[in-house]
């Protein structure tokens, strides 16, 4: 796979990272072609600024690097022992580790049994240090999916406003492997929008958490069956590694404990899923029958075919977004550090017009303040989890709130766009890239490319896909 940052032009000429990020010029200074800054985000190129930018992002790493020599986090040592006891039979899932079960497949224990040979301490530093760095990564490749061609200061900026969100700090808290899985999903998502083979990323990422699988669907809607056989292949050769490495283990996950709900406390504030939400509301899981499961069916149809209808149009970044929206919604289990996919989400709407981006900044807030977690929950000393309790519940669920908000705009913008545009167009993302590539045009947008930018013409205009500052700017 080829790196998304690198920001060297293709005729050679220095990129203006390398030529110390000297102030741009020419079409892209309003943000209306990709070399501009991203978002019209000028004041990113003043030098107090940068100053500042970079200062915030050491004070983080600086932060976490402490933080993971001086503290154990929890999730990571229960993945730690989880691979000290995968070739130990059924030990994975018969004995708790520090009152928690081990609720992953094996193959994802496994992974951790060579780190046993390797000082705690170092694998936290590494694992402290190394979720930055993929957050850096996630941030890149999301801002040159939406058309941007970042410098090292604007990757920066992304990354330091990304560690502020609850889920990133929460992951970073734990030691969790959220961070990694939406990475190697991206790694995925970048090569499809590229129009190159795709899917090991995405088996490798279901095969360690299941949740991840839903982006197989989206490979199979989006029409590349081949990505979708991939990740199904990579999948399968990683759940036969598991049942080599722990046969017992193995079957009895993939038999019995995979869709088991019950060794996880679901109506923990934590779980921000529908299902959560409901159980909360209604006063127990018990409560919830079986008529529930035509709610995350109806949510995950919805959200699929608003993400396969972006990605068949070329607008992968969306696509990605509303499926790891759609994933965390009608997954049973969605713990506050799973929301992740907030970091593309709010690139999505942050390339929109002013009231896409007043919509970002809500969102950012609230991924960054996370209020459920200032209302009564056990824990907390208070017991007032069940039931509807006024403005509390709206609070106490407000991450899914949020999701089913972005779900129901990114639709309604599908709806809106593709009346007016009518079929997609044949010609593939792949192409209009190229036809765009070498100019001021800018990668397509789901916001200019469907319905402002006109057919090519004999007037110059630009072809189908491609959007140029003076003409499509919306």
């Amino acid at each position: 796979m080829s790196f998304p940052g690198r920001l060297a032009s293709s005729d050679g000429t220095p990129s203006e990272a390398e030529a110390g990020e000297q102030e741009r010029d020419g079409p892209g200074r309003d943000g209306g072609g990709g070399a501009g800054p991203i978002f019209g985000w000028t004041w990113l190129e003043r030098p107090r600024a940068r100053r500042a930018v970079w200062g915030l992002l050491a004070a983080e790493i600086i932060t976490v690097a402490v933080f993971s020599i001086v503290y154990r986090p929890f999730d990571l040592n229960i993945y730690l022992w989880g691979g000290r006891s995968v070739t130990h039979g059924l030990r994975l899932y018969q004995v708790m580790a520090d009152h928690n079960w081990f609720t992953y497949p094996p193959f994802s224990a496994s992974l951790f049994t060579p780190l046993d040979a390797v000082p705690q301490v170092l694998v936290q530093l590494a694992w402290g240090l190394g979720t930055i760095a993929a957050i850096a990564w996630a941030g890149l490749v999301c801002l040159r999916l939406a058309g941007y061609r970042p410098t090292r200061t604007e990757v920066a900026a992304v990354t330091a406003a990304g560690v502020t969100l609850e889920p990133m700090y929460h992951t970073l808290f734990l030691g969790q492997v959220n961070v990694f899985l939406m990475v190697a999903v991206l790694a995925d998502v970048w090569r499809a929008a590229r129009g190159r083979p795709a899917g090991i990323g995405t088996g490798l990422a279901t095969a360690i958490k299941l949740t991840p699988a839903i982006f197989i669907v989206l490979f199979l809607l989006s029409r590349r069956i081949r990505d979708a056989v991939t990740a199904v292949a990579t999948l399968g050769a990683c759940i036969g590694i598991g049942f080599l490495v722990d046969p017992s283990a193995s079957w009895m996950y993939w038999s019995k404990l995979f869709y088991d709900t019950r060794r996880v406390n679901v109506p923990y504030i934590s779980n921000q899923s529908v299902y959560s939400a409901f159980v909360r509301v209604m006063g127990g899981a018990g409560h919830v029958g079986g008529w529930f499961l035509v709610i995350p069916l109806i949510l995950g149809a919805a959200g699929l075919v608003v993400a396969a209808t972006l990605a068949r149009r070329g607008d992968w970044l969306a696509a990605a977004a509303v499926t790891g929206c759609t994933g965390l919604l009608v997954s049973p289990i969605s713990w506050t550090h799973h929301w992740v996919w907030i970091l593309p989400a709010l690139i999505v709407a942050l390339r929109g017009g002013p009231g896409a981006r007043i919509g970002a900044a809500a969102g950012y807030a609230l991924f960054v303040l996370a209020p459920m977690w200032w209302t009564p929950h056990p824990g907390a000393g208070g017991t007032g989890q069940f039931g509807v309790h006024g403005l509390l519940t709206p609070i106490a669920n407000c991450f899914m709130i949020a999701g089913l908000v972005f779900l129901g705009y990114m639709a309604g913008q599908v709806f809106i766009i593709t009346s007016r545009a009518g079929p997609a167009d044949p010609v593939t993302a792949a192409a209009r890239m190229l036809a765009c590539r070498g100019s001021s045009l800018r990668e397509p947008s789901m916001f200019a490319t469907w319905a402002a930018c006109p057919p090519a013409t004999a007037a110059g205009r630009p072809p189908t896909g491609c959007c140029a500052a003076t003409t499509c700017r919306n």
